[in-house]
């Protein structure tokens, strides 16, 4: 094939799939907002957010767009879920229609600071009242800023987290055809990354937790290796769990970064998935690179310290298959479980009787048989079940 028709193929195969977003327009303010009696809302969320994208001003309703900053700003969406909701779904509208809060996830009000003091000591407070913990999410490739701000409320709502969910939010253009602005995008925010993971360790904070998706995750490992460098890789010990959810990085990449940061002290897991059609693309473009969140060793990836596991054979969300960690309402109950409990009292090697449970739920979530397989540092297990 010669690179002509390649770039060919990348570019149809990218405008026939919808990303790793689920919409067309990145509208997170609507103009008007139904009013519904508060019966009809499960809940109000605060979402942190420190993000490297420019403040919005073609379109205000985005509050930041996809361009890039030089600069952190930070803010605070107030988002409520309906009571409606169902787990692993994000409820929201469609277009510039407006939002009913009783049918969809409806942001209220946005908050803006002037800058990182301000900002640490809203967080900071935020922490202290909630329990001590915080959810860092950095999202993934073709996110808007919309994207970031429902996904987080989402798994936040799901698994109940006990604490302060902050979003970092990278200047992702939004864009199926993207993927390399995204890239550059992600590189350019690895600073970014650090230093709010160090501003959200000098807080009260006892455990910083970190989810990254796809290309998300790209920024984590940066941040990671760069505070390995420095000597504080776990954050004064304030680190907690990191999940790197289909992780959109070469795998010979991944395995520099993690020879830098060294074998993680704290629960470290890898979500991969041999049916992820986004990584796919990932990897046509990358010249046919296996991508971490694909890649068929896992005892190779656990030989690094971390734990993998396989949701090769868990139902997705949608024809991508992307996006599991989130959208599939048994993952999301393991990922809650998992999380509810400090990472500083979790044990790296997994409970088989968990394990068993989780694999008689994922059996009901697809309907038929259904195996996971959880390779750690220590042994693998496999869980087949039947729905």
């Amino acid at each position: 094939m010669t690179v002509r028709s390649k770039s060919y193929l990348v570019v149809a195969f990218a405008l026939a799939v919808t990303g790793c977003a689920g919409g067309n327009t990145h509208d997170l303010l609507n103009r008007t907002t139904v009013s519904v009696p508060a019966s009809d809302i499960a809940a109000t969320h605060e979402i942190f957010v420190a993000t490297t994208r420019q403040k919005a001003t073609k379109e205000p309703r985005q509050v930041f767009d996809g361009d890039r900053s030089l600069t952190t700003s930070f803010a605070r969406v107030d988002v409520t879920v309906p009571k409606s909701h169902q787990v692993g779904a994000i409820e929201r509208v469609k277009g510039s229609a407006n939002s009913n809060p009783a049918k969809d996830f409806t942001a209220k009000d946005v908050t803006f600071y002037e800058g990182a003091p301000q900002f640490a000591k809203a967080v900071g407070a935020d922490i202290a009242m909630r329990g001590d913990r915080a959810l860092v999410f950095v999202h993934g490739f073709n996110n808007g800023f919309d994207d970031g701000i429902y996904r987080l409320t989402q798994i936040a709502h799901d698994t109940k987290y006990p604490g302060t969910p902050v979003l970092f939010s990278w200047a992702s253009s939004g864009k199926t055809t993207g993927y390399i602005y995204d890239k550059e995008s992600a590189n350019a925010a690895r600073d970014d990354l650090e230093a709010t993971l160090r501003m959200l360790a000098k807080t009260k904070v006892k455990s910083i937790d970190i989810i990254a998706h796809s290309m998300g995750t790209w920024v984590t490992m940066e941040a990671l290796r760069q505070l390995a460098i420095t000597g504080d890789r776990d954050l004064g010990g304030k680190l907690g769990y990191v999940i790197l959810a289909s992780p959109d990085i070469d795998v010979d990449v991944f395995k520099k970064q993690m020879i830098r940061y060294g074998k993680p002290d704290k629960p470290f897991a890898i979500l991969l998935s041999a049916d992820d059609r986004a990584l796919k693309l990932s990897s046509l473009i990358s010249g046919d690179k296996p991508r971490v969140g694909d890649y068929g060793n896992a005892a190779d990836l656990a030989s690094y310290g971390v734990s993998v596991v396989d949701l090769s054979q868990a139902k997705g969300g949608d024809r991508l298959n992307h996006a599991k960690f989130a959208d599939n309402p048994m993952l999301v109950q393991l990922l809650g479980d998992r999380l509810r409990a400090p990472a500083g009292l979790a044990s790296d090697e997994p409970d088989p009787t968990q394990l068993n449970n989780l694999g008689q739920g994922l059996g009901k979530a697809v309907g038929s048989v259904a195996e996971i397989v959880i390779t750690t540092p220590f042994k693998v297990l496999t869980i087949a079940t039947g729905g």
